[in-house]
């Protein structure tokens, strides 16, 4: 079989391409050399939807973010993505440098056509978030601005395609890629899979990929971020999503509400050798903590239930690289897709799309296609009397697999069975919040790997963690 289209990589970009190309009568392939989707960046990041007031004017960087604000928050609602618009501060402490910095954000925002934003004082940004520093002089407020789980968008974006008919082929490692009237992409396995266009959206590998393809014009530049997860015990100590003035490397460190209830803080913006290098470091650590303090100065990082480092993906001129190969036909790249990459994912899809279409694929719409997703976390959201009859009828929801998340076997179910389909413990983790509570999944993963075994139809010992390489269970049962 040839496809007409095959993306490299199972990130946000990627599986939102895929859901916007299956409105057309094309047949997609998405490629993941993972064993799941959202595995790298998508994952590990900080949820944040970025109001549009720090890329620089005339970029495809403050286009598609002004663009893509409207368009994220339109797809959460469709695919049912936890997601709120909690708006966020830019937080100057007293330096006339800083401050100066705040007036050029503002004029920034205006030019990127975002209307909404405007300067308050220390004091009016206290009124609306008491956490904040004394220390805070001034501050940006970009209303428009919102939290969002990034990897249940991932899934659900690729989940919504393959409902459309879009093919998911994951463990599939590109090794090769072969050029004649078409392309060939030959996997570390020895899988082969053909396709008349081909989009790069490999991430912290793209550069790889177009070296493969023949056009390795570019070298990405990986830069790891730690981040502190505290529990839902701190998950109110501030509403909005505090940022401090930004510099050359990102955003800063950040203190923010997740939609799950919890508190985030990070990231750092260290470089790294590969884009594999998730390791966080003591030292990584203890300045989120110190820098997140600075912001706001009575989190309690005793209330730490776990940290964890992602690598964003940029190049040399900072800026997203989207578009069509100058040198070989039928190439698109979707490269560099740092921050705000996660809040422009929609309009970058929607700007492949145009891509292929200029380069002469066929796009007829379906008259059949489904553009929402059911909601799968609507046992939690309903009241005790429709959860008692739902219960009668189905009594697997009745049973609490996560105690810390509250989590049933129901829904656990649903995951590994609900395309794309949890094929692990982290899988079943990133789907349903089962193991993300306090105990870490200490007491719910031994149940949750027999029900992978029981439904996947392995044994135990092949069940894993996150792929191949990472089984809980060594030796003899």
């Amino acid at each position: 079989m040839i496809y007409d289209v095959a993306i490299i990589g199972a990130g946000v970009v990627g599986s939102m391409l895929a859901r916007e190309l299956s409105r057309y009568t094309l047949s997609v392939c998405l490629l993941e050399k993972e064993n799941d989707v959202a595995i790298g960046a998508s994952r590990a990041n900080s949820g944040i939807i970025h109001g549009g007031y720090d890329p620089e004017p005339g970029t495809l960087k403050a286009r598609l973010n002004a663009e893509g604000v409207p368009l994220l928050y339109e797809a959460a609602r469709a695919l049912n993505v936890p997601h709120r618009n909690n708006g966020s501060f830019v937080c100057a402490f007293g330096t006339p440098e800083e401050e100066a910095i705040i007036d050029a954000l503002y004029a920034r925002s205006h030019v990127n056509g975002i209307s909404c934003v405007r300067v308050v004082s220390g004091e009016e940004a206290r009124r609306m978030e008491p956490g904040l520093s004394r220390q805070v002089s001034r501050a940006l407020y970009v209303p428009n601005s919102g939290i969002i789980c990034p990897y249940e968008l991932t899934i659900a974006a690729a989940g919504n395609a393959m409902d459309n008919g879009v093919e998911l082929k994951r463990n599939f490692a590109v090794a090769a890629i072969e050029r004649g009237e078409d392309f060939t992409l030959v996997s570390a396995a020895g899988e082969r899979v053909r396709c008349r266009y081909l989009v790069n959206c490999a991430g912290g590998y793209s550069g790889r990929i177009a070296a493969m393809a023949g056009d390795g014009f570019f070298e990405i530049i990986p830069r790891a971020g730690e981040y502190l997860l505290l529990d839902k015990a701190e998950g109110s100590r501030v509403s909005h999503t505090i940022f401090q003035v930004p510099g050359k490397e990102g955003k800063g460190i950040l203190v923010t509400p997740t939609v799950d209830g919890n508190l985030l803080t990070g990231p750092t913006a260290v470089p790294v050798a590969a884009p594999d290098c998730t390791e966080t470091t003591a030292a990584g650590l203890e300045t989120v903590a110190r820098l997140a303090a600075k912001s706001v100065p009575g989190v309690n990082f005793r209330q730490v239930i776990t940290s964890f480092a992602g690598v964003r993906s940029s190049e040399k001129d900072g800026d997203f690289i989207i578009r069509a190969s100058e040198t070989v036909p039928n190439l698109v790249h979707v490269a560099a897709i740092d921050s705000p990459g996660l809040t422009c994912c929609a309009a970058i899809a929607k700007m492949t799309v145009g891509i292929l279409r200029d380069l002469g694929a066929r796009l007829e719409e379906k008259p059949d296609w489904k553009g929402k997703r059911e909601d799968p976390h609507a046992f939690r959201k309903m009241s005790d009397e429709e959860k008692d009859a739902y219960i009668k009828a189905h009594p697997a929801y009745g049973k609490i697999v996560c105690r810390c998340e509250t989590v049933s076997e129901g829904e656990i179910l649903d995951a590994i069975r609900r395309a794309p389909r949890a094929l692990d413990l982290d899988g079943v983790k990133r789907r349903t919040r089962s193991g993300m509570g306090r105990c870490q999944g200490g007491f719910c993963s031994p149940y949750i790997m027999k029900l992978l075994s029981q439904e996947l139809h392995i044994p135990m010992e092949e069940v894993t963690k996150s792929g191949s390489g990472s089984e809980p269970l060594v030796g003899r049962l």
